[in-house]
C-alpha cells in the first residue's frame, strides 16, 4: 500500500468518527478552542454534564493573573483559536491591502508566525462601517496540523500549523461585502463551509478542507422584493446583507447547518448544500451566531427591529407560519451571539444590558443593567458567565433565575473579538494586545 494510500484512508476513518459524534449526539472532549465560540460553537467551555471545574480566573487586571501580553500589528477583531500549543487570529492593514495570519506560542506568548497571506491594491471600502468592523474581522477554525483563515471575498487559506505556510487559498469567490466581511468559516467532515451575505450576491459555499476546490455553492433563496424604480436595490443592497456565523446543529440524529442571512434564516444538509427549510422576516444585518438545544434553533433575525426567534429546525419549505415556537424584541443584541445554560438563554444587549429568558417559551427571567455595549460573544464557564464589552471591562455573573453579579474586571483596550479558554486560562484579544489571563496559583513555578 503506498503512502498516499494510507494517508487517504486515515483521512476517511478520521471523518467517519468525527461524523459519528456528531449524529449520535456525543459532545467532543473538552480540550482546545478550534471554533470562534469554541468546541461545540456555543460558547460552553466544558460539554454538557460535566462539571468539573477548570480553574478558569475569576478577576484579572494589567497587574493581576496576566501570564503574558503580546501585542498585534495593525487592525482585526478576528477572535483567537487554540490548539497544541498555538494561538493564531488574524490581523490587516487600515486600509485593507495586506492580509496576515498570525501563530503565537500557547505557553509564552511568542509570536511564532506572521505570515502575508494577501494583498490587493483596490480593497473594498468598508464605509462607516468602519467603527465596529476591520478587513479581519471573520475567525479563523483550527484543526491538528492545519489553520483556516478567511477575509470574505479577499480571500480564504489554509495554513500549515507547523510550518506557517500556505498549503492552498482561493481569493475567487465574490462579494460585494459593503462595510466588509464578518461572518466566520465554520469546518465539517472534509469541508470548510463559508458564508457571503453581500450587497450584490447572497450564498454559501463548501470548500473541500484538503484542496481549496469548491464541492457546493447555494444562493439564498428568499424573493427580496426590494427594488425601487427604475429597477435599483433599496439603499443600493443594504437590506441584503448579513454578518453571522452558521451553526452545525444535530437535528433529529442528522446535521444540519442553521445559517442567519438578510430577510431569511436557513436550515441546511451541510453535506450537500441542499436547502431544508427557511422562516422569512423583514430583517438584515444579523451577526450573532444562532443557537440549537432540544429542537429549537434560536436565531437573532438583524440590526432593525432584533428579535429573538426560536425556530422548530425539523420543517421543510417555508416553515414560517408553522415552526416559529416564539419570539422576543426586548432588549435582545445585535452584534454579540446569546449564549444557554441550563435552560436559560442570556443576551447581551448593546445598551448595557443582560436580559435573561427561558429557551423553551421566550418568556422573559429578569433584565438588568451591567453596564457598556457588546460585540464579543460571551462565554460559560466553571459555573460562570463572562461578558466582555467594548471598554476592556468584563462582568462576571452567576448563572441562574436570580440576576448575582461576581466580579468586575479591566484592561486597557476594549473587546470587540470573542475570547478564547483552554488549559485554565482566558486568551483575550483587545483592540491592541492578546493576553493570556490565567490566575496566578495555577500557573507552575
Amino acid at each position: 500500500m503506498t503512502q498516499n494510500h494510507i494517508r487517504s484512508r486515515l483521512v476517511r476513518v478520521c471523518i467517519a468518527f468525527a461524523s459519528l459524534a456528531l449524529i449520535s449526539g456525543l459532545p467532543p472532549a473538552r480540550a482546545d478552542w478550534p471554533d470562534f465560540r469554541g468546541p461545540r460553537g456555543d460558547g460552553h467551555v466544558s460539554a454538557p454534564g460535566d462539571n468539573k471545574l477548570i480553574g478558569l480566573p475569576l478577576a484579572w487586571s494589567e497587574t493581576n493573573n496576566i501570564r503574558w501580553k503580546t501585542e498585534i500589528h495593525d487592525h482585526g477583531v478576528a477572535s483567537p483559536v487554540v490548539m497544541n500549543g498555538q494561538v493564531w487570529l488574524t490581523t490587516a492593514t487600515k486600509a485593507g491591502n495586506d492580509y496576515f495570519a498570525i501563530g503565537v506560542d500557547q505557553d509564552s506568548g511568542k509570536i511564532l508566525f506572521d505570515e502575508k497571506i494577501f494583498h490587493t491594491d483596490n480593497p473594498e471600502s468598508l464605509g462607516n462601517g468602519a467603527s465596529m468592523n476591520t478587513y479581519a474581522t471573520p475567525s479563523p477554525v483550527i484543526e491538528p496540523g492545519r489553520v483556516y483563515v478567511h477575509y470574505g471575498s479577499a480571500g480564504t487559506a489554509c495554513l500549515d500549523t507547523k510550518t506557517g505556510k500556505v498549503i492552498w487559498k482561493r481569493n475567487d469567490l465574490p462579494c460585494r461585502h459593503y462595510r466588509g466581511a464578518s461572518a466566520s468559516p465554520v469546518l465539517f467532515e472534509n469541508l470548510l463551509i463559508l458564508t457571503f451575505d453581500g450587497a450584490d450576491l447572497q450564498y454559501t459555499a463548501a470548500l473541500d478542507k484538503l484542496t481549496g476546490a469548491t464541492v457546493w455553492k447555494t444562493n439564498r433563496s428568499v424573493v427580496w422584493n426590494d427594488e425601487g424604480v427604475p429597477g435599483q436595490m433599496a439603499r443600493d443592497g443594504d437590506l441584503r446583507k448579513s454578518h453571522g456565523t452558521p451553526l452545525i446543529a444535530n437535528v433529529s440524529g442528522k446535521p444540519q447547518l442553521i445559517s442567519v442571512g438578510a430577510k431569511a434564516a436557513y436550515g441546511y444538509d451541510p453535506r450537500t448544500g441542499s436547502e431544508l427549510w427557511r422562516v422569512e422576516y423583514n430583517d438584515w444585518s444579523s451577526a450573532p451566531r444562532p443557537l440549537y438545544e432540544n429542537g429549537l434553533a434560536f436565531i437573532v433575525t438583524g440590526l432593525r427591529t432584533k428579535e429573538m426567534w426560536a425556530v422548530k429546525a425539523d420543517g421543510r419549505g417555508n416553515i414560517t407560519d408553522t415552526h416559529v415556537a416564539w419570539k422576543l424584541s426586548t432588549h435582545i443584541g445585535k452584534y454579540a451571539s446569546p449564549l444557554l445554560v441550563d435552560g436559560l438563554i442570556y443576551t447581551p444587549a448593546d445598551e448595557s444590558f443582560v436580559t435573561c429568558l427561558e429557551a423553551a417559551t421566550g418568556q422573559v427571567v429578569w433584565t438588568e443593567r451591567i453596564g457598556g455595549k457588546y460585540a464579543a460573544s460571551p462565554i460559560y464557564a466553571d459555573g460562570r458567565l463572562y461578558f466582555f464589552s467594548q471598554d476592556g471591562t468584563t462582568t462576571v455573573l452567576k448563572p441562574g433565575r436570580t440576576f448575582e453579579a461576581l466580579a468586575t474586571n479591566k484592561l486597557d483596550a476594549g473587546f470587540m473579538a470573542s475570547p478564547a479558554a483552554d488549559d485554565k486560562a482566558f486568551y483575550l484579544r483587545t483592540k491592541t494586545h492578546l493576553y493570556r489571563v490565567e490566575s496566578e496559583n495555577t500557573v507552575a513555578k
